[in-house]
């Protein structure tokens, strides 16, 4: 990006503003709005304006009951007030995506000025990554900037397919994708060992592709969350009613397999917090993962899983962290998560290089104040595990190409 005269230019740039609203609109985690400005002033700093383009929600899965668009609910208007403080410069609103109007404001920009485009899910042609949609969009400005790196792993109009209409001279990453990018290599390229990759969730079926790609990466691998039953019952253990998929216990019993054959480590939970049912005012109880009774459910790691999953970390100089250990939204089954955030941060400050990325997993080190403790938190949980995964993210190579 530095390569790159903004001087008088003006820069199209897709940013993730896809951030949490209460119901009176307002921002309740501004992380992603803050993880763009460096950018953003960049462009201002060195003489050029910025248009903004972004999604806020699924607008077109949650239509008005006359079938329009809700408006109110998802426009970016909501975020120009708030933008406009964090930038200390006035952010103008542009009703629309494209159009009449976009291409007035837009040619009216001057330097040192900021627009924000409407939210460009609004169109049904910016999924479908429309051609002519892409065009116009393209049309808005002279430089394209891609700083979003939370959907570079999908090819919609604005993340990806608008690059072609500019020379790859006048198309870059900004700072945030930069640094995604450059912080997936420290784990994928050459990390020092002890590797310790540590994954939790609901099911083995969303991390099918992570693992099997884990297995010739790490040293160690720890499984925390609703998935960890599932291997804990392929194992022959009792886990009462805790979350289990059951046709993919050939395939834990696959993987653990491969593991021992790679010489990977795979720690499961020894103990687990089991409630009489899915709800933070459930009686609970510390027990072995392997012996649930009948009625209960595994909602949390229990005290000797914690123990046990600290001491690999500590012992690790390279970490990856996605997903709770977990029901992390409950406070009574919470302790498992905050508990690896805080050996993950200690283990950073003790010369490891840690990557967190996945909404609990962040939420986890931002809610304990953890986040400036640990090497890099990834804004994008589905970029980030695909980017792990070995796959080429359609963000990416429009840039690059």
């Amino acid at each position: 990006m530095k390569k790159i005269d903004f001087q008088g230019k003006k820069a199209i740039m897709r940013v993730d503003f896809n951030v949490p609203l209460d119901k009176q609109y307002n921002i309740t985690d501004e992380t992603r709005m803050r993880e763009a400005l460096p950018t953003i002033k960049y462009v201002l700093d060195n003489g050029g304006a910025v248009i903004l383009m972004s999604h806020l929600g699924r607008p077109l899965a949650k239509l008005n009951e006359d079938g329009s668009v809700n408006v109110e609910k998802f426009t970016l208007n909501h975020l120009t007030k708030p933008l406009s403080d964090m930038l200390g410069v006035p952010v103008k609103f542009c009703p629309e995506t494209v159009g009449e109007t976009a291409s007035k404001m837009s040619a009216a920009l001057r330097p040192g000025e900021v627009l924000m485009l409407e939210n460009t899910r609004f169109q049904k042609e910016e999924e479908k990554g429309d051609l002519e949609f892409s065009r116009k969009l393209a049309s808005l400005g002279e430089i394209y900037v891609n700083d979003a790196f939370g959907t570079a792993h999908r090819a919609h109009a604005s993340t990806t397919v608008m690059a072609q209409f500019f020379p790859k001279e006048n198309r870059t990453f900004g700072f945030l994708m930069e640094s995604e990018i450059e912080n997936a290599g420290k784990v994928l390229n050459n990390p020092d060992s002890p590797f310790t990759a540590i994954t939790g969730g609901a099911k083995v079926s969303d991390k099918i592709v992570l693992l099997e790609r884990f297995l010739d990466l790490v040293d160690n691998i720890i499984i925390g969350g609703g998935m960890a039953y599932t291997f804990v019952k392929a194992q022959g253990g009792q886990v009462g009613n805790s979350l289990v998929e059951e046709d993919k216990l050939p395939l834990a019993i696959e993987l653990l397999a491969k593991a021992a054959e790679k010489g990977v480590r795979i720690y499961l939970p020894i103990d687990s917090v089991a409630a009489d049912k899915f709800d933070n005012a459930a009686n609970f109880q510390n027990v072995a993962s392997n012996t649930i009774p009948d009625g209960w459910m595994g909602l949390d790691i229990g005290e000797e899983a914690i123990a046990a999953f600290e001491e690999v970390i500590l012992n690790s100089k390279t970490i990856i962290w996605n997903g709770p250990m977990g029901v992390f939204e409950m406070s009574n089954f919470a302790n498992g998560t905050k508990s690896i955030a805080v050996a993950v941060a200690k283990a950073t400050k003790n010369g490891a290089f840690s990557l967190v990325g996945g909404g609990d997993s962040v939420a986890a080190v931002n809610q304990m104040g953890l986040a400036d403790q640990v090497s890099f938190v990834s804004t994008g949980g589905g970029a980030m595990l695909e980017m792990l995964e070995g796959k080429e993210l359609p963000g990416i190579k429009a840039v690059t190409a």
